[in-house]
């Protein structure tokens, strides 16, 4: 009898997912599959119901543009001149959408963020917490960065992904990648967009590591289709007109959070004056540390995961 009722429960489930993935509402599948598909279980699900061109398909109508090579101008090497007064200032708001319920820092002073890695990240070393890394810099706060290799999702945070460059020295990767890189010059402007360790270090970049899309460049969205990588945790990054940098994390897996697409994302940095914005490592590794404490709500009971990098706040 629990042998048939279980059975029954598996079959009727299997039926009802094939009708949401492959449905008369395209739409509601290209969500659906865009959301599982940042995620491994989710992946493993598409591969067994989709073919790969079938996947191909899907994810290039849901996507942020196409990769666009990053571009400094002399204008990323000015210097930002913050108010006496304001450099201390950081700012959290509560972030609320119709899917999704988050949080968005604002830091004046950009010469505030550094970035924290694992300085024996490789094989061997296991990656930190966000609030280990906010604790071991005296950081006030830090949001997780770059991603790093997450095999069946047992990933520890040791391995980053392609290129991480701390200090003007390139600490992880090869030249041979073609990352889309997220940091910083030594003017503290924002630069997002894809280009090689040595060309990042050719244009001045000092502190980067891999993810992305970007989101907003020049101050306007990068063009995006459909559900755009699907309803998930997301971790943001961007910089407005007057040097303040934006950190957002975006909860998501939850009841009262399902999560975020990219445009969501992107229309939550224009709307805060971003003029570059880039998408971080999201999922179970999206985390906001303040003060000592996690203040969003993360996707894994037993807190934030550990990663390679994290961007803090001094």
């Amino acid at each position: 009898m629990v042998l048939t009722v279980a059975i029954t429960v598996m079959l009727t489930g299997y039926i009802a997912l094939l009708l949401v993935l492959k449905g008369p509402s395209p739409t509601v599948s290209d969500m659906v599959v865009s959301t599982m598909w940042e995620t491994r279980r989710g992946k493993a699900i598409i591969n067994a119901l989709f073919t790969d061109e079938e996947i191909e398909q899907i994810l290039a109508q849901n996507s942020v543009g196409t990769p666009q090579q990053a571009e400094v101008t002399d204008e990323d090497n000015t210097e930002w001149v913050i108010p006496e007064d304001e450099k201390d200032d950081i700012q959290v708001i509560d972030i609320h959408g119709g899917t999704y319920s988050g949080k968005l820092m604002i830091v004046r002073d950009p010469n505030r963020i550094v970035l924290g890695i694992n300085s024996e990240m490789g094989e061997t070393a296991s990656g930190y917490s966000v609030l280990d890394y906010v604790n071991y810099y005296g950081a006030v706060a830090g949001i997780n960065a770059g991603g790093f290799q997450d095999e069946n999702n047992q990933g520890d945070g040791s391995i980053p992904q392609q290129v991480v460059i701390k200090n003007g020295t390139v600490v992880y990767g090869s030249d041979t990648d073609y990352p889309c890189l997220i940091g910083f010059n030594k003017e503290k402007h924002l630069i997002a967009g894809y280009m090689t360790a040595s060309q990042a270090l050719e244009w001045g970049i000092t502190d980067a590591v891999s993810f992305g899309p970007p989101l907003v460049a020049d101050g306007h969205a990068y063009p995006q289709t459909g559900a755009g990588g699907g309803l998930n945790p997301r971790t943001v990054i961007g910089q407005t007109a007057d040097g303040s940098i934006l950190l957002l994390v975006i909860d998501g897996r939850q009841p009262d959070s399902i999560g975020a697409t990219y445009q969501d994302c992107t229309d939550i940095m224009l709307e805060y004056g971003a003029i570059t914005a880039a998408n971080l490592d999201g999922g179970s590794s999206s985390v906001m540390v303040y003060n000592g404490e996690i203040i969003n709500s993360v996707v894994s009971m037993n807190g934030d995961r550990s990663v390679p990098t994290a961007w803090l706040v001094k």
